[in-house]
């Protein structure tokens, strides 16, 4: 094992970091996770996988945070799904796809943020746990970046009538 991983968690966390940087960059790229490009689809591929690898991880014990992380995110990838392939939201379809998208990317930060900061640096890691009391002032930060992207999405689709 390295840093405590299992050879599941070796792969879930390589995707999930794969997924990350798919989606940062379809941010910048886009403005937005697309499905219907390249870039959008190995976000949502590495998304998916990554919550459905997550619910395999019983390490510490049984049903916890993570599963519950994981079953949010794939609510969040089929409501996505469900507003780009159907007409079931009518016109505010494309809000509701990235908003969607968007809250599975605030997912992937929040559950990174507290592995990496409860595993890293070896042996002396930042955070006891990802309840420690800091870990409320990561997630306002999170939470404000997201609710600050989420309203420039929203106001670029907004803007742009053909996309």
């Amino acid at each position: 094992m390295v840093l405590g991983l299992t050879t599941l968690g070796a792969f879930h966390t390589v995707i999930s970091v794969i997924a990350v940087i798919a989606g940062f960059w379809a941010f910048a790229r886009d403005k937005q996770i697309a499905p219907a490009n390249r870039l959008g689809q190995l976000y949502l591929a590495a998304t998916t996988i990554t919550a459905a690898t997550g619910l395999m991880i019983f390490q510490h014990g049984g049903f916890r945070t993570g599963h519950k992380v994981a079953i949010l995110t794939l609510i969040a990838l089929a409501i996505g799904w469900i507003a780009a392939k159907s007409g079931m939201f009518g016109r505010a379809s494309r809000y509701v796809q990235a908003g969607a998208y968007s809250v599975t990317m605030l997912l992937h930060l929040i559950a990174g943020t507290a592995e990496t900061l409860t595993r890293l640096p070896p042996g002396a890691p930042l955070m006891t746990a990802a309840n420690a009391f800091i870990f409320k002032y990561i997630i306002s930060g999170l939470m404000l970046a997201f609710a600050v992207g989420l309203a420039l999405q929203l106001r670029w689709l907004r803007t742009s009538p053909g996309r």
